[in-house]
């Protein structure tokens, strides 16, 4: 199930304390066995790369092959993501990547993946994939989906925030009458994700499908000029979809606010990833013990350790020298999910899990904070 984002955008450091918010989530434990369908996924398998494909000059697809017995466990919805885990120079790293590919129209499942400066799992991607490969990926996740409702569109991209974009562009145009209209931003001509399968579709649906093309070399970067110019005279009802670089969505978001787009018509993909940080600064260190007993377990270690007030789950677990899993601690890639044993916990933003993931008990550790006097959780796919 694919429900709207929570239109939270990153705030203070992840360091600090997190204040409740107006989208927080209250989640119990994980219900007795039978409750509920807990038999779904979460797992890395290891899957052969069938394809890669050069899309530009740093930007590459992987076409992977999924055998007959997992094609249950990845099939996806238009706009979801899959979580990679490749060990570069002796580290184990985590990134998630979008689906290119459109369900039920592609015949394989793809992700595009675009270098970015000091980006040491996409260079690792451009660099060491090739034909006949292999790499550990999770199933499909993700809530930044096609909704069910027959509405026009309108969709918003800048670089390789084309990849789940183009997702749900193809499926939309597979599925009904909608008209759509895209604005799509790119450094050049040359740094141009999927230009020829736009322009083949703006042929094929000429009727319905509008690509409005922005080279900032030549234009410019996007502004509210821009946006405001993207939009028909009856596209203010229209749903949006956002993605790319921190500041173009940004200015897109806040361009359809100005025009009058009602918040829940505005989806937004962030997948900005964490900065390194130094887990002994003050914000944690000097928080108080707030009487809740907090047990983490990952990895075959467990510790338990008195909570400290408006901390989350994964930066206590980080303090007690244990290694979670993370990536963009946003609430956007669940790359630091883990299950709620015992307690309830806060979460103050999803947007990765699904409604039924929740009712399993399955929790985003960067963005929960325990609430009853014991709280145990336990991290791992596998």
């Amino acid at each position: 199930m694919c429900r709207r984002e929570q239109r939270n955008r990153p705030g203070a450091s992840a360091l600090a304390p997190l204040p409740l918010g107006e989208n927080a989530i209250i989640v119990g434990a994980m219900p007795p066995p039978g409750a509920v369908d807990a038999t779904r996924d979460h797992g890395f398998h290891t899957l052969r790369v069938a394809r890669v494909v050069t899309e530009t000059p740093d930007a590459v697809s992987l076409v992977l092959d999924v055998p007959d017995e997992l094609r249950a466990t990845y099939e996806y919805a238009a706009g979801q993501f899959c979580t990679f885990r490749v060990v570069v120079d002796g580290a184990t790293l985590l990134r998630c990547y979008s689906m290119s590919s459109a369900p039920g129209i592609d015949d394989a499942l793809a992700v595009t993946v675009k270098r970015v400066p000091d980006g040491r799992v996409s260079n690792w991607i451009n660099d060491n994939l090739s034909d006949g490969g292999e790499i550990e990926v999770t199933p499909p996740a993700g809530v930044f989906c096609l909704g069910d409702e027959p509405a026009d569109l309108l969709l918003f991209a800048a670089g390789s925030g084309i990849t789940p974009i183009f997702s749900i562009l193809k499926t939309a145009l597979a599925a009904g009458d909608r008209r759509i209209r895209l604005l799509y931003a790119n450094r050049d001509r040359e740094s141009t994700i999927f230009r020829a399968e736009l322009d083949a579709l703006a042929v094929a649906h000429g009727d319905r499908f509008v690509v409005i093309d922005h080279l900032d070399v030549d234009a410019g970067f996007v502004d509210a000029a821009v946006v405001a110019r993207t939009l028909a005279d009856d596209s203010t009802d229209c749903p949006a979809y956002v993605c790319g670089p921190t500041p173009f969505m940004d200015i897109v978001e806040d361009a359809l606010l100005a025009a009058g787009v009602a918040p829940d018509l505005i989806h937004i993909e962030r997948f900005t990833p964490a900065a390194d940080l130094d887990e002994s600064s003050a914000a944690l260190a000097d928080a108080p013990a707030d009487g809740i007993e907090l047990t983490i377990e990952l990895d075959g270690r467990t510790e338990t350790t008195a909570h400290r007030a408006g901390t989350t789950i994964l930066q206590t677990a980080r303090q007690l020298g244990m290694d979670p899993p993370y990536s963009c601690e946003s609430g956007s890639c669940a790359t630091c999910m883990g299950r709620l044993r015992e307690g309830t916990v806060t979460m103050h933003t999803n947007d990765a899990l699904t409604d039924e993931e929740v009712e399993e008990g399955w929790i985003l550790t960067c963005q929960s904070v325990p609430t009853a006097p014991v709280v145990s959780v336990v991290y791992g796919y596998d």
